[in-house]
């Protein structure tokens, strides 16, 4: 996945993307390209987060 500043200019790529908040982090979904998909702000306590190593 790539890393952006803001996932708003993520969204403004592709017409079918979308801005999916969950659990605290804010994913780019999209379907029918996914390669536009991105990842903002892994949760506390997942595999996501480096404190629970």
């Amino acid at each position: 996945m790539k890393v952006l500043s803001s996932l708003s200019s993520a969204k403004r790529r592709h017409a079918d993307c979308q801005i999916v908040k969950r659990k605290g982090t804010v994913y780019v979904i999209c379907k029918s390209n996914p390669k536009f998909k991105a990842r903002q702000g892994a949760t506390q306590g997942t595999r996501l987060s480096k404190k629970g190593l």
